[in-house]
């Protein structure tokens, strides 16, 4: 069986090297290209202004890194009781363990259970909605496209929105089109037809593996998907087996074995 890891290189990388150590082959094609912020002074504005929020939401362990690394030199600088006041939000483990290396203590994020069946904004706001007031103000840090423009879904904001509180959101890092060598278009091509199972934790690369592959006939090819958005989309855009898996090693692979 051989899988191919789709999730941006950093974090492609460390997933094939899990699942070789659990006898699995496969091979990083990273279908999102992860970069800076174009312009990272919103981003130094946001850290100088975080103490006056109650919460600061992190899309992705990206958005926390490259917050915390914009930011090393004012970390230093900002009294601990300052960044104490604000909590820290996660929609699952990557992103709390992306937090806990930046520093955050554990009582100061909130995130779904490690244990739990979903991680995405909605199991994160049944967490964090009795918290919410009118008059609340939180932070998104997320990605944004080549342009600079936020990227990824608004359900979230709009939830606080409802709910009365003020909402900011500060990009922190770029996501966009990888280019690919002319080995990797034909790597990408065979897995498309040799039984391959392709892993995908974002509709955005699926999406972008349309774009450097046009008139791919998917039929043939088999799909791993960390949420049922992303199942959804990775069927129209024609796999002709996606499986659904929650976003934990140990049940990917059992739905990468199931698959055999």
């Amino acid at each position: 069986m051989h899988a191919i890891v789709t999730r941006p290189a950093q974090d492609g990388l460390r997933w094939v090297r899990e699942l070789a150590a659990l006898g699995i082959r496969s091979t990083a094609l990273p279908l999102i290209d992860i970069g800076p912020a174009a312009d990272a002074q919103p981003v130094r504005q946001a850290w100088q202004q975080l103490a006056s929020y109650q919460a600061a939401m992190f899309v992705s362990g990206n958005a926390v890194q490259h917050f915390y690394a914009l930011n090393q030199p004012l970390a230093q600088s900002m009294p601990a009781q300052a960044a104490i006041r604000t909590r820290a939000w996660a929609t699952g483990p990557g992103t709390v363990a992306a937090l806990r290396q930046a520093g955050v203590e554990p009582a100061q994020i909130d995130a779904p259970d490690a244990a739990a069946g979903q991680f995405d904004s909605e199991a994160l706001w049944h967490i964090v909605a009795p918290t919410v007031q009118p008059g609340s103000r939180v932070l998104i840090v997320r990605g944004g496209d080549h342009t600079g423009e936020s990227a990824g879904r608004s359900w979230l904001a709009e939830k606080l929105a409802g709910a009365g509180a003020q909402v900011d959101t500060v990009v922190a890092y770029e996501r966009r089109l990888p280019v690919f060598s002319v080995a990797q278009l034909d790597q990408a091509r065979q897995a498309c037809a040799d039984g391959s199972v392709w892993l995908f934790s974002s509709s955005e690369a699926i999406a972008h593996l349309q774009t450097l592959l046009p008139g791919q006939d998917f039929r043939p090819a088999r799909a791993v998907a960390t949420h049922p958005r992303i199942a959804q989309a990775a069927r129209a855009a024609g796999f002709g087996v996606v499986c659904e898996s929650r976003p934990t090693l140990a049940e990917i692979v059992a739905s990468i074995e199931s698959l055999a």
